[in-house]
């Protein structure tokens, strides 16, 4: 018997404002927009690069809370599987995408950098070594 596969999640991120979201990691990222409602002043969109998919979310009086806002140690928001963070962190780049942690070797056994988007949510972008 074969195992029902569940092959990704997409997390979601309240946001202060899609379109923003969405130039960020379209133009940062390589991102594509899937979905957005309404075309022109979105308040919800799905984007997603390669297997890697985020639902973006704003609704006034509700603001982003990235976990790392809750506590320091609570850093990341979204781990996203790339089998080669060297050739992802250099495509980013050169894109202009700040990478905030530097690609390294990391304590805990991963490989991989971090991204931070305009409302501080933090995403690893790695995989183990």
């Amino acid at each position: 018997m074969t195992r029902p596969a569940t092959p990704a999640i997409s997390p979601f991120f309240i946001v202060s404002d899609v379109a923003r979201s969405i130039a960020f990691y379209r133009d940062r990222s390589g991102f594509a927009v899937t979905f957005q409602e309404p075309a022109g002043e979105p308040f919800f969109a799905i984007i997603v690069r390669d297997g890697a998919q985020l639902f973006l979310k704003s609704l006034d009086g509700v603001t982003a809370m990235p976990n790392n806002k809750h506590h320091p140690s609570l850093r990341w928001d979204a781990y996203v599987y790339t089998p080669d963070p060297d050739s992802l962190a250099a495509d980013l780049a050169s894109r202009g995408t700040a990478i905030s942690s530097t690609l390294q070797d990391r304590n805990d056994g991963l490989r991989g950098f971090e991204v931070i988007d305009p409302d501080g949510y933090v995403l690893f972008f790695g995989r183990p070594r």
